[in-house]
């Protein structure tokens, strides 16, 4: 059956893979996806016509988180320097651009975050602060980089009392600095 009910209408049924939501529309013509895809003239001209750095998109992830974990260094420093938010929490998760940086061990922009004042205490949903992500995902030099900033963030514990070292079973190189 056919979305439109005219007779001999020939309407891809509602079904069909090319229909995409208003979500994605409104999230593919906005600051996100150009932040995601390293569009730095895009995020530009869209700042120039006063799109809020911090706007959230449908998910609650703002440009930041999209462009910090995609490790876009220019459009990052672009979104701080007209006032991002640099602790910005998603709403679900309360993952913060650190976060995201940090798990998909993006150094340059984590060190970026890091020098531009992030929190590097602040706890995910899980409890989990971007050390313990970025141990997680053994990402040797962003731990190296976030030990440097907080040392003290190898005894946090996250929801399950678990430290970062638990998360870097597997990887000798990021367990031996944890441990």
């Amino acid at each position: 059956m056919s979305d439109c009910r005219e007779p001999g209408c020939k309407c891809l049924p509602s079904t069909s893979s090319v229909s995409q939501t208003m979500d994605e529309m409104d999230f593919e013509r906005g600051i996100w996806y150009a932040a995601q895809n390293n569009d730095l003239e895009r995020v530009e001209k869209l700042l120039r016509k006063g799109v809020c750095p911090d706007a959230p998109d449908a998910a609650g992830y703002t440009a930041l988180h999209h462009a910090a974990r995609a490790g876009h260094l220019k459009v990052c420093t672009r979104l701080l320097n007209a006032g991002a938010s640099v602790d910005a929490a998603t709403r679900a998760g309360h993952a913060t651009a650190l976060h995201r940086a940090a798990a998909a061990g993006r150094l340059p922009v984590v060190d970026l975050l890091l020098l531009a004042g992030a929190n590097t205490k602040l706890p995910d949903v899980d409890g989990k602060t971007a050390l313990h992500r970025a141990a997680e995902h053994g990402h040797l030099p962003v731990v190296k980089s976030i030990l440097q900033a907080c040392p003290d963030l190898k005894y946090r514990r996250d929801e399950r009392g678990k430290l970062p070292l638990y998360y870097a079973r597997g990887n000798d190189e990021v367990a031996r600095l944890l441990g």
